[in-house]
């Protein structure tokens, strides 16, 4: 089910208004219930793996909590690890290694006949295993106990505001709140609906228009000029932003309403001074989430240079190919574990220029500079997601700067930006919703625009707020498009 469908419309009132009027104890039934309606509204055969990998969760954790046996405890750990990785593995990579082993085969003359497989990628898939496995770790650690109540386990891993695009919630966070009682709280169920209100403006009316001019340019890019991929690597840096910061924004204002805090998943990302403060404003629920099961396991920083980097640039490439089976994530995530090794090799080298040349004595200037080139940077590596194929990403790349010399030539501009899909409404519309949203970020350095708008006179507030529902419905984009995270 789309959050942006009116099938959620009627869902979503339904299962909060029951939540409230049915006795507490039986509302983790009710939400569990919905959460099951709410995926198997996709693809209700699917609803099966999400079933057998609780249970592996489940049934391991349990025999973990039994035993102080160290070995034993691993055995039941290393068991619920490879079946959900090989439920994850199977479905979502299985074609993606075929093919690759094809390839290599080809290569060197060798006969491989290996078919491909029917396989439809479950969504969500990647968001509810790192769930289940986050769980089994912790377990495994000692960090929490095992949850004996099957259905709530069930319904931390399937609750639907998060299920299928997060944020990715630990179990110590979000299981202990389905035990406690929510109450009907105006002013928290006013908070959770505008956060939606902000999510539904950034997903149907900024980033589904951005995404006509993206996929305009990169499912052709023979066809078009540098200026276009430049204008539409741009326009995918803030669609992609727009698309999951929207679908966050509506899963964390949805289960506000009801009581339940998720956590914040972005924190103003376009404004960092370096990819590793890009990484702890992106995707926040992933970067902790590989942060504490991946690189911190293999040693972090904890041990010498080289090994640094290396634990630096494998956690970076398994998050590449966390995001898709294609090699183009995969190039993507090693494109910044590349940033991030560089990025502290060439430390003491920045400092040195910033103190020679007393950059630093002009801090807005010397702050600007620094977004700019982190904004670029991370622009850049967003070819390498957004393009089809490795061919494609590379094509690109190489002619992103072939013909900019025409771009003082007003009347080339202008055509080059007629050919982009949009309408010349449409391209205005979403120039104006980035401005708008960029502007709320810079209000936002201290506080919320929430906790700003809630000290102004009534009438300056309700005006806000009807003007964002008012534009929201009247711009929405026509069609209901897929969120770009579901896919992974």
């Amino acid at each position: 089910m789309l959050f942006n469908s009116l099938q959620f419309l009627i869902f979503y009132p339904i299962i909060t208004v029951l939540y409230f009027l049915l006795p507490f104890k039986v509302r983790w039934i009710l939400l569990l219930a919905g959460s099951f309606y709410f995926y198997m509204a996709w693809k209700p055969e699917y609803i099966i793996l999400i079933l057998i990998t609780t249970f592996v969760a489940y049934s391991t954790a349990i025999k973990m909590g039994q035993t102080d046996d160290k070995n034993k405890r691993k055995v039941y750990l290393c068991i619920s690890l490879i079946v959900n990785l090989g439920i994850l593995i199977v479905f979502k990579y299985a074609n993606f290694l075929n093919d690759s082993f094809r390839t290599l085969f080809t290569w060197f003359n060798i006969p491989y006949n290996v078919p491909g497989f029917n396989l439809i990628l479950p969504i969500g898939i990647s968001f509810y295993t790192f769930q289940t496995l986050s769980y089994s770790i912790d377990v495994y650690k000692g960090n929490i106990k095992p949850e004996k109540n099957y259905g709530m386990l069930a319904l931390y891993v399937t609750f639907f505001p998060q299920l299928v695009a997060g944020p990715i919630e630990r179990a110590d966070r979000l299981l202990p709140q389905f035990y406690e009682e929510k109450k009907f709280d105006y002013d928290r169920v006013t908070n959770g609906l505008k956060i939606m209100a902000w999510g539904f403006f950034k997903k149907v009316v900024v980033a589904d228009r951005l995404g006509v001019a993206v996929s305009t340019i990169y499912n052709n890019p023979t066809k078009h000029n540098s200026i276009q991929f430049i204008l539409a690597t741009i326009f995918f840096a803030f669609q992609i932003y727009c698309d999951f910061s929207g679908y966050s924004d509506i899963a964390i204002g949805s289960a506000k309403v009801m009581g339940f805090r998720l956590m914040e998943n972005f924190r103003r990302p376009y404004f960092s001074k370096s990819i590793g403060e890009f990484w702890r404003r992106w995707h926040i629920s992933l970067s902790t989430w590989f942060k504490d099961y991946l690189y911190i396991p293999l040693g972090g920083n904890r041990v010498g240079k080289l090994r640094h980097y290396f634990n630096l640039f494998v956690t970076f490439l398994v998050s590449g190919l966390w995001h898709g089976a294609n090699w183009t994530f995969v190039l993507w995530g090693a494109l910044h574990g590349i940033y991030s090794i560089f990025g502290r090799m060439l430390a003491p080298l920045r400092i040195r220029l910033v103190a020679v040349t007393r950059l630093d004595k002009f801090s807005f200037l010397h702050k600007a500079l620094q977004v700019a080139l982190t904004f670029s940077m991370v622009s850049f590596g967003w070819i390498f997601f957004r393009a089809n194929s490795i061919n494609d990403a590379l094509y690109i790349v190489k002619h992103l700067f072939s013909d900019l010399g025409k771009v003082t030539d007003f009347t080339y501009l202008i055509n080059s930006i007629s050919a982009m899909g949009l309408t010349k409404f449409q391209f205005l519309v979403a120039i104006g919703g980035v401005a708008l949203i960029e502007t709320v970020h810079l209000l936002e350095r201290k506080e919320s625009i929430w906790d700003r708008l809630s000290r102004k006179p009534v009438l300056v507030r309700w005006t806000a707020y009807s003007l964002l529902l008012t534009v929201t419905f009247w711009l929405a984009f026509s069609e209901n498009k897929v969120f770009i995270y579901f896919q992974f």
